[in-house]
């Protein structure tokens, strides 16, 4: 088969880009013929395909600031190198990912209207809050722009104006409000086939907010087990967190918890709450920044348990992913798609989202529980293996 995957980005900047690099692998190694498409950045992975890529857009103040609040609606340049990349390379489906606001849906409709098949993996709630996290400005999680029946979408979506929930900005709040009504749910469902939900929790979401729940897949993501071969299961006397330094993944409630323990606590990751967290952390509290994988693996491996404290509508993260691979267990918040890759007591914990006290009790509980950390890992990779994950796509494809 013939697929070309869409992404804003093409290099590991998150989730998303993970994905889609892996999926790109993936599909590869089996045969298929892979295409790219992707917003111009001077990170991207060198490509053949870049030719087609529409320019970089920046969302702040300067020359440009016009072509970039357009973008989101589906700018001519987009259409145009879309429709080329479609000419050359005549996919038999066209996978879509994170791509609204630098390149947007007009891809899915572009395709759609050639009679390609548009398979679309969700890895946020864009679709159903314009904001895409499901959260206010005050850290709240909230649903008003698509739980209410009892009003239009339209006017559930003029939330996003009454909270100023972009960026407390009115401006930016009605460019996403514009994009919501554009971009809405009628309009997207019939422009794709078929939606992969990395996890149960968001396609319920999904089906709440009206799409249709046989478009809805829910499924898993996946990684290349092969990377995490680990041939000792011992651990060391710390734990640690892997992610970004931002408010909605509770980092800022973790560190509080960290402080009243005395055990030794990894921090992996940047993010704009590095200053914040820095400083009112005590000495047993280490900041590694940014690591590669191994640098990454032979910490984590190590490690009694990791932590993932968010406090938003959390998908499926990877960083679960990897650390069950590893034999390590998780302790997570009990929010969003979290507590659907966790067994109590089997291959991690649970505590209630936000609640510093419930997460110092959990802390105290994972540092002294016994795992059997290969059998965790063991299940992990016959569940996120990437060959199982193939097999689900062909399907879906087919």
């Amino acid at each position: 088969m013939r697929i070309l995957l869409v992404n804003k980005f093409y290099y590991p900047r998150g989730g998303d880009c993970i994905y889609t690099i892996n999926l790109e692998s993936l599909l590869k190694k089996h045969g298929h013929e892979t295409a790219i498409f992707a917003m111009d950045y001077h990170r991207n992975i060198e490509t053949p395909w870049k030719k087609y890529f529409p320019s970089e857009v920046r969302f702040h103040m300067g020359l440009k600031i016009i072509d970039s609040m357009l973008r989101p609606f589906g700018t001519k340049e987009v259409k145009d190198k879309f429709n080329a990349i479609l000419d050359e390379f005549h996919p038999d489906v066209v996978h879509l990912n994170n791509i609204h606001s630098q390149l947007s849906p007009i891809v899915a409709e572009l395709a759609h209207q050639r009679g390609i098949k548009v398979v679309w993996t969700l890895h946020d709630y864009k679709l159903l809050c314009p904001r895409y996290d499901c959260m206010r400005n005050d850290g709240a999680s909230c649903d008003d722009c698509f739980a209410n029946h009892n009003f239009s979408e339209k006017k559930q979506k003029r939330n996003v104006l009454k909270n100023k929930c972009m960026k407390n900005s009115y401006l930016a709040s009605y460019i996403a409000y514009k994009e919501a009504l554009t971009w809405n749910r009628e309009r997207l469902e019939n422009n794709t086939d078929a939606y992969i939900c990395p996890s149960h929790f968001m396609a319920a979401r999904m089906k709440e907010g009206g799409f249709k729940s046989e478009k809805l897949h829910a499924h898993t993501n996946f990684i290349n087990v092969d990377k995490c071969c680990v041939n000792d299961f011992s651990k060391e006397n710390y734990y640690c967190y892997v992610g970004r330094l931002s408010k909605e993944k509770g980092i800022k409630t973790m560190i509080e918890a960290a402080n009243q323990l005395p055990y030794k606590l990894y921090v992996i990751g940047k993010g704009p709450m590095y200053q914040d967290i820095t400083q009112i952390a005590k000495k047993h509290i280490e900041f590694l920044g940014q690591l590669n994988w191994e640098e990454l693996k032979e910490i984590e491996q190590k490690a009694k348990f990791t932590v993932l404290p968010s406090e938003w509508y959390e998908n499926n993260p990877l960083s679960v992913i990897e650390s069950e691979c590893l034999g390590t267990p998780v302790l997570g918040a009990r929010i969003g798609g979290i507590p659907e890759l966790i067994k109590e007591g089997v291959n991690g914990m649970t505590f209630e989202s936000g609640n510093i006290q419930d997460l110092v009790s959990k802390i105290e509980v994972m540092m002294h529980k016994p795992f059997d950390y290969e059998q965790i890992s063991k299940n992990a990779k016959a569940i996120y293996s990437d060959e199982e994950y193939y097999q689900f796509l062909m399907n879906l494809y087919k």
